[in-house]
């Protein structure tokens, strides 16, 4: 059990990309909240262009394990956010499980590497396919059962500090990203009227499987311009330790983000671009 405050007793949270990194943090501390979680999770290759090990069933398996043990309920399914009606079906039956939908995290997304004029059109059109296409799907399955509750709530869509700035070496990923940044800030306005806050967050560095250092190290020993794109984090909070030379920042930290924009404490904050880069945009 946990001693957290629970600022999210009673309420429901969907979180996609669930199977492990953001996404499990997202999950985990969201349950520590209070929340039931709908943890969702392709659980397989993408594809062939996104060349870093997949999640997979079992990852997803232990997400739900860590959310029952901070004493929460979770129903877990494997669904790919390209496919709406999976989707749909899966926020229909969450609906049937716990009664509602107060929070959703639009955390699920991919990336690679390549200059623009140079990668293949698999290669655009996947990263754009599941971070661009397949947020607005998870918003559009999720939406319409969040404002026919009638219990407003928060959306949490995970942009990146990519969304903010130029990041050559993977412009397909930056404008997916840049997209989110519209897609939060239209949703805030429409959504708004139902009591529904909409909020994206742009963090940097972060410690998961998706980073791939070989082949960024590979971008920039190919183009060492680009590196001057990718600076480095002057802050470091004292609990992550003076070794982390990498400037990669745990998930969990992200998540306590997540959790204070999907509760009360934010309850003014809509339309927002947070940056959770301990500064490194400042450069």
């Amino acid at each position: 059990m946990t001693s957290r405050a629970q600022t999210l007793q009673g309420q429901v949270a969907m979180v996609t990309g669930a199977a492990r990194g953001q996404g499990r943090a997202h999950a985990v501390r969201l349950a520590e909240e209070g929340a039931d979680i709908i943890a969702i999770d392709i659980c397989a290759p993408v594809a062939d262009t996104i060349t870093y090990p997949a999640a997979t069933a079992e990852d997803l398996a232990e997400t739900a394990r860590l959310v029952e043990s901070a004493g929460r309920k979770v129903l877990a399914r494997e669904v790919d956010i390209r496919d709406l009606d999976a989707l749909r079906r899966t926020v229909e039956d969450g609906i049937d499980q716990f009664g509602r939908l107060d929070v959703l995290v639009a955390n699920a997304g991919v990336l690679s590497w390549g200059r623009l004029w140079e990668m293949s059109e698999e290669q655009w059109n996947t990263v754009i396919d599941v971070n661009l296409n397949g947020t607005w799907r998870t918003v559009r399955a999720a939406l319409p059962a969040m404002i026919e509750a009638g219990n407003g709530g928060s959306v949490v869509i995970v942009s990146s500090s990519a969304g903010l700035k130029a990041t050559p070496g993977n412009g397909h990923y930056a404008a997916s990203k840049h997209g989110l940044v519209a897609v939060t800030n239209t949703l805030a306005v429409e959504a708004g009227e139902f009591g529904i806050r909409v909020n994206s967050i742009h963090p940097y560095s972060v410690d998961t499987p998706m980073i791939e250092p070989d082949a960024m190290m590979d971008i920039f020993a190919r183009y060492p311009a680009y590196i001057n794109a990718f600076p480095p984090v002057p802050y470091r909070p004292a609990t992550q330790g003076p070794d982390g030379q990498s400037g990669f920042m745990p998930p969990e930290q992200v998540a306590d983000v997540v959790a204070w924009l999907a509760g009360p404490g934010s309850a003014t904050i809509s339309g927002s671009q947070i940056a959770v880069d301990a500064g490194a945009l400042k450069y």
